[in-house]
């Protein structure tokens, strides 16, 4: 059983691969960038989640016009192999942070960090001041102590907005 799941969730994540590889340039066009991309099945059937944001944040109307490229896009490409619901969405204040130039603009801030199996410490969980952001691995100072993770190791990271704001400035 294990073994079958640990081949779904590889096609999952080379299908989300695929839509974001398909997607990023729809996403430029419109002066936007893609900060997260899911693909799960839900109660409701399978969801394509995609998170996009730019400079100005985004409105409902960013949200509608992405949905409506993405889906051609999404409908010519032919990638998904069921029915699926696309919901478009704003990053919120939680951002998730993805790519290494994500973590990047948030060095000095406070984020969650969950790694795919347990590292240094024989720990899965980080929570703690951002402190560097390179392309290979981010460095989070957590419990007084530096970790480096390895981006290829992270299954989910986020910003925590309210928790650096309550810090304040450096």
């Amino acid at each position: 059983m294990v073994e079958l799941a640990t081949v779904v969730d590889k096609d999952a994540d080379r299908l989300v691969s695929e839509i974001w590889k398909l997607l990023e340039p729809v996403a430029a066009s419109g002066g936007m960038e893609i900060l997260e991309v899911e693909y799960r099945r839900e109660s409701a059937g399978w969801v394509l989640r995609v998170f996009i944001d730019n400079e100005k944040g985004v409105a409902v109307d960013d949200c509608a016009l992405f949905s409506r490229m993405a889906g051609d896009v999404l409908d010519v490409a032919d990638v998904i192999p069921t029915a699926y619901n696309l919901e478009i969405s704003s990053p919120g204040l939680n951002r998730p942070l993805r790519k290494w130039e994500h973590f990047k603009r948030h060095i000095g801030d406070i984020i969650e960090i969950r790694t795919i199996a347990p590292l240094q410490a024989n720990r899965r969980n980080y929570k703690g001041i951002l402190k560097d952001a390179t392309q290979e691995s981010v460095v989070i100072e957590s419990d007084a102590m530096d970790f480096t993770v390895p981006l290829l190791l992270i299954e989910r990271a986020r910003l925590l907005y309210f928790e650096t704001k309550k810090r304040g400035p450096q």
